[in-house]
């Protein structure tokens, strides 16, 4: 099998996109200022129709897997490396961020909180735009938005946006209440991402 041009340098931006995302999600949580969209939704879901029946890492698992067979179909080409990586790791990964930031600040104030969030949010897109470029594989959740912006030619941004919005929504109709940093990460992630892609990624891939 042939292997992608740049194949060194694209596993080098894979593994450091997943591993930063996942180390963002910990400052993400240790900020207290509320879960990224797809979390909203995938907990409120859960918390709605199923938490007296599995635990919620049986469903989030179960929920991924679902996903992985629906992006099969519509996203072959975005599934790889990555999308297992994240199903399989990124948890573990976060488990162990959120541990040490907790050791070295266990009760941040609302500044520290506050800058938890932003590096947070810029890490997390930033990681995001790395494993994306890199084409070795996206997470399942990711993969909508890309298939969407390209089938319809709409603008990658404002897709991100829309589907950011909808989990908040029904998470939300769940009963899970978004905080700031959901909303947040709802209208800026993908202006973000979409940046990070055009200014740092795209061009490092290219050299």
């Amino acid at each position: 099998m042939k292997l992608p041009e740049k194949f060194k340098k694209r596993v080098v931006m894979t593994t450091a996109g997943v591993t930063l995302c996942a180390v963002a999600v910990g400052f993400f949580k240790c900020s207290l200022f509320g879960v990224d969209p797809f979390q909203c939704f995938a907990q409120g879901v859960w918390g709605r129709f199923f938490s007296t029946n599995v635990s919620y890492g049986i469903f989030y698992t179960i929920l991924c897997g679902i996903m992985l067979v629906i992006d099969l179909f519509v996203a072959r080409s975005y599934m790889g490396v990555a999308t297992l990586v994240n199903m399989f790791l990124t948890g573990y990964i976060v488990d162990f961020s959120s541990a040490v930031i907790t050791r070295f600040v266990p009760e941040p104030d609302l500044a520290v909180r506050i800058a938890f969030l932003a590096f947070a949010v810029l890490v997390m897109c930033f990681a995001s735009s790395l494993y994306m470029t890199s084409n070795l594989g996206v997470s399942v959740y990711d993969a909508i938005p890309i298939v969407i912006a390209q089938k319809w030619n709409f603008p990658f941004r404002f897709v991100r946006i829309a589907c950011d919005l909808l989990c908040v929504l029904t998470g939300t109709l769940s009963g899970l209440l978004p905080g700031v940093g959901t909303l947040i990460t709802a209208f800026f992630m993908g202006p973000l991402i979409e940046f990070f892609n055009h200014s740092f990624s795209e061009p490092f891939l290219k050299k």
